[in-house]
């Protein structure tokens, strides 16, 4: 990976830390966790009031939302925009959102405070550019047939615009297999950590896309060493207008959380005993 100017890993060992609103990514565990798309404003509202009381540290939602079908549910736009701003007042949550085209990032940016470029988007350079000028941390889901040095080339194209604040997230890669969405690779988080200082998440919902599976493929993804999770949680999954099959209720985000804590703790309590 000779080209890695920026995103390889720095000979003193140290790792990025991104702040946002108070949090330390890269250094506090971060969980962001909210619906796929932002549907209606007691929608957005209920289920950020659920997950931030579960213990969630940022807010997801998709105003935005590049479907397979173009007749599937695209998303609210700038209303989605403005009901996520006053979540984000309900609850002090930080906001996660995608943008899909060059032409939006500055105003999506007056209204997130983390701008997400989807899976289909990681090598729409002109899309990474406008994103690494904008400043705003920046959330880069790995394309789903990338490997680790295209996925970290893109990174690249973002940190040379002079914006340090970027995040890696894996959310499943494309193979054979039929019965989950995509393929999880939790192998992609110690590779990261060994090829860059960036910090990487991991995105169990899209990962799998199996109800059943993203429990465990999360605590999985902790004993993997990822500094964080995105989660798809939905106040009533059963009325999504998309991703539906994904979504956990707040009660099963609730029990994945308090999981979590035990497994963190766990992995702390080996690590200490590995280094101590």
């Amino acid at each position: 990976m000779k080209n890695l100017k920026l995103t390889g890993a720095k000979a003193d060992g140290k790792r990025t830390i991104v702040e946002v609103g108070g949090i330390r990514v890269g250094e506090d565990f971060v969980v962001i966790a909210g619906p796929c798309a932002v549907e209606s404003e007691d929608q957005m509202v209920r289920t950020a009031v659920a997950v931030k009381e579960a213990g969630a540290t940022m807010l997801r939602g998709g105003a935005f939302k590049p479907r397979t079908s173009p007749y599937a549910f695209q998303g609210l736009g700038l209303k989605g925009l403005k009901i996520l701003d006053k979540a984000r007042r309900e609850t002090g949550l930080p906001i996660v959102t995608e943008v899909i085209d060059t032409r939006d990032v500055s105003w999506v940016g007056e209204y997130a405070d983390i701008l997400q470029i989807g899976a289909r988007n990681m090598q729409n350079f002109s899309l990474l550019r406008e994103a690494g000028k904008s400043g705003r941390p920046i959330l880069l889901k790995r394309g789903m047939y990338s490997t680790l040095e295209e996925w970290l080339n893109c990174a690249e194209y973002i940190l040379a615009e002079g914006n340090p604040n970027v995040i890696l997230c894996e959310r499943g890669i494309r193979s054979f297999e039929t019965y989950t969405r995509n393929t999880l690779d939790l192998s992609i988080v110690p590779s990261v950590k060994a090829q860059s200082h960036l910090p990487i998440f991991v995105d169990p919902s899209h990962g799998t896309g199996v109800l059943g599976l993203i429990e465990p493929m999360s605590l999985a993804a902790v004993a993997a060493g990822a500094d964080g999770l995105e989660l798809e949680v939905h106040v009533d999954p059963s009325s999504a207008l998309s991703d539906k099959d994904q979504q956990l209720s707040p009660e099963a985000f609730g029990r994945l959380m308090r999981k979590l804590a035990v497994m963190r703790r766990t992995m702390a309590e080996l690590s200490s005993e590995s280094y101590g």
